[in-house]
Formats: structure tokens, sequence, C-alpha cells
């Protein structure tokens, strides 16, 4: 469950310096899965607004930990837009908005699951995703075109 931290993740010791003057994912570097999701989201969002970082980088680990959450066993990408995070279905959501056409209407139209569905949804993906989709040993290199987009 993401908890809500009192204090910013910039007066965290504990996480890592970054640029956030742009949207941030947060996800499971080594699952084939959210790795493919995130080129797929690269090349189709609306300009390039997203910036990513593998859960398993420093600052990856930083933030799940800022934000109560496991670092070891990821049930959930993390979205971190003018600093608020979101998860599950309300990442997902996030994330929607900022893709283009038809791609925005089909990932926003989650937001029309009521939370609780939709996060159970989107669990039951997390959870079976390496046994439906596969795991890396590492994390990939990413595409050349938007590597400089992967930070931490």
């Amino acid at each position: 469950m993401l908890t809500r931290t009192a204090h910013s993740w910039r007066d965290d010791a504990a996480v890592p310096p970054f640029d956030d003057s742009r949207p941030l994912i947060v996800f499971d570097g080594v699952c084939v899965f959210c790795s493919r999701s995130m080129r797929f989201i690269a090349a189709h969002e609306a300009g390039e607004t997203f910036l990513f970082t593998p859960a398993q980088s420093p600052l990856g680990e930083a933030l799940l930990r800022h934000f109560g959450l496991a670092t070891g066993d990821f049930e959930t990408m993390l979205v971190i837009v003018d600093g608020k995070a979101h998860a599950k279905r309300d990442g997902v959501v996030v994330i929607g908005r900022n893709l283009r056409l038809p791609w925005r209407w089909v990932l926003t139209a989650w937001q029309l699951l009521p939370g609780g569905l939709g996060d159970r949804l989107y669990g039951l993906v997390a959870r079976n995703r390496y046994r439906l989709f596969g795991r890396y040993d590492h994390c990939v290199v990413p595409d050349p075109r938007w590597r400089a987009r992967v930070i931490g």
C-alpha cells in the first residue's frame, strides 16, 4: 500500500537527487512486461513527458522505501508527478493522460473502473507478470532513442 509521507523526497537524505521537473515512472526493470510497457510509453507519449528509473536502481529503491513500498517484491509501478506519487490504477490513468490518441482513451478508460476493481485487476497482473510474460536476468539496456531519459 502506498503511504503518504509527511515530507517530500527532496527532504529525505536517503533519496538521491534527481530531475523532478518531469513525471518519473519507477518500474520493475527485470520484468519483460514492465520493460516493454516503458518502451511503449516512450513511443506513444505526447512529447518527451516522462523520465524512467528501474525499481532496482538506487533511486528507484529509495523512492519505493520513501513511499512505504516493498523494494524486493515489486507490486506496482510508481508514477511521481508534481510531488505526488501514484500507484496501480491511478498510475495507469496518469500515464494514459500523457499519451497520444487513441492510447490516451484506452488507458484513461481505467479511470471508469471503481478504484478497488482497477487496483485488483492491476494486482492480478502484477503478481503473475513473471509467469505470464517472463523475466530478464538483469535490467535491459533501453532503446538508444530514450536512453538519456532513464535515470537513477
